[in-house]
């Protein structure tokens, strides 16, 4: 197999643990994984990178790195010509208008060339039965359809978020007619599978393309076991409770301050809650904004009220963060098509679990009979103030037998589990392609 997958490890993203583990499954079920990605100088000056995450990618697994990156996030201005330094946003401009014409995604459009190539060198010199694209980003398309077109090895598509629906806002992201929209429709014409994160983005798929919707399968993120701490510790209010987020820092600023304005209210308010803690660690932003813009000083303002930002955590430290809280706090953005990998991890911690999220959200249909669970009450400060109250009590007063509970809550979503039955189901898709001829795997045609 060929797998497309911009974003495995080492790339500080989350996406790598979904990721690592599909190729890891692919290797248990005998198969040779070849995947194409970029080089880890490219995350460097991106997100960052996690050495920490090749500990678990198997051995077996042969990666190409390609020197291919994106070029507005360059911070070294002595690399930048005169048009650049004389008017960025103009050169920005320029630059996303030019990467729109090998294929319309800003940012990464011209990558189509070398992803093509890139696909078609490891072809020749060791043919593949399946490329599997994950997006984004969706430039990978163009490569997987380079190799159908050259040489009919079928593909498939892991879409996570989907194309055509803007998860956050929950609209159609773009026409049928667009550019984007006759590419959709070209790629998914011909795959043979189609893997998103969850139901009603599913649900989104099977309708836009009725003739597809028996090849649209959900593929929960889940959680990788080893980030569970175990038996959660004894909580101790004299000492002072800590609550704690772990995940990308990617709402909105405002959302933010609610949160830590509710935060407040709650220590002024609750006495088990006069000495807390609040931390918060995850990557913010990216490029030359990496920890450097308005969520960083937000947080920066809020350590008066025992709130501290303790960056980045390397995927190796995850288990004992979670060991030391005592409570998590659930910020996510988006609504019912948005789910975040996040939500299964902290269900496995065994800790209450305050949702500072919209109450339409996929994570609370996930989180539903969690028994630590305070329940989604929007993006509210008072409402999200009794959150943390109820929480706190839950942390001081819960039984043992509760927490396990809790954990159990989560087991139906270890990645393992969850991506073993995925690759099993897509290789009996491809044999069963390959068997009967079937459409997805013959023909073609050009865009």
């Amino acid at each position: 197999m060929i797998y497309l997958a911009i974003g495995f490890p080492p790339a500080a993203k989350s996406c790598a643990y979904r990721m690592r583990e599909t190729a890891n499954q692919f290797i248990n079920q005998g198969w040779d994984v070849t995947v194409v990605t970029i080089a880890q100088e490219s995350w460097e000056r991106d997100s960052g990178v996690d050495l920490t995450l090749l500990d678990q990618v198997d051995p077996k697994v042969k990666i190409v790195e390609l020197p291919l990156v994106r070029e507005d996030l360059e911070t070294d201005i002595c690399l930048y010509d005169e048009a650049r330094a004389l008017n960025p946003n103009g050169w920005v401009a320029q630059l996303r208008r030019r990467q729109m014409k090998p294929f319309p995604e800003p940012n990464f459009g011209e990558w189509r060339e070398d992803l093509e190539q890139a696909v078609l060198k490891v072809h020749r010199e060791h043919p593949a039965d399946l490329l599997l694209a994950s997006c984004v980003p969706y430039v990978n398309l163009a490569a997987a359809w380079k190799l159908w077109e050259e040489a009919k090895v079928p593909y498939a598509v892991d879409f996570r978020d989907g194309w055509s629906i803007d998860v956050i806002d929950g609209v159609e992201a773009f026409s049928r007619d667009s550019a984007e929209g006759r590419w959709e429709q070209k790629i998914l014409d011909h795959a043979v599978s189609l893997w998103v994160v969850n139901d009603p983005i599913a649900e989104h798929y099977r309708k836009r393309y009725p003739d597809f919707a028996d090849r649209v399968h959900v593929v929960r993120n889940g959680y990788d076991a080893d980030s569970s701490p175990g038996v959660p510790r004894k909580s101790d209010p004299e000492k002072g409770l800590v609550f704690g987020y772990l995940g990308t820092v990617n709402f909105t600023a405002q959302h933010l301050e609610t949160v830590l304005d509710a935060w407040k209210e709650a220590r002024a308010k609750e006495p088990l809650l006069a000495n807390a803690r609040f931390e918060v660690r995850g990557h913010i932003g990216n490029g030359s904004g990496r920890e450097a813009n308005r969520h960083a000083e937000i947080l920066k303002q809020a350590e008066a009220d025992g709130v501290f930002f303790g960056g980045p955590a390397a995927k190796a430290e995850v288990a004992s963060i979670y060991a030391g809280w005592d409570a998590m706090v659930l910020i996510l953005i988006g609504g019912r098509y948005v789910t975040s990998g996040k939500v299964y991890e902290y269900m496995a911690t065994g800790l209450p679990i305050v949702s500072a999220h919209v109450v339409e959200h996929d994570a609370s249909n996930v989180l539903e009979g969690h028994p630590l669970w305070t329940g989604a009450v929007g993006i509210d400060a008072e409402k999200l103030t009794e959150s943390f109250v109820k929480a706190a009590h839950m942390a001081v007063e819960t039984s043992d037998e509760v927490h396990a509970e809790a954990m159990a809550h989560a087991d139906q979503f270890t990645r393992e589990a969850l991506m073993t039955v995925a690759v099993k189901n897509l290789v009996d898709e491809i044999t069963e392609a390959s068997r009967t001829d079937s459409p997805t795997v013959a023909g073609g045609s050009s865009l």
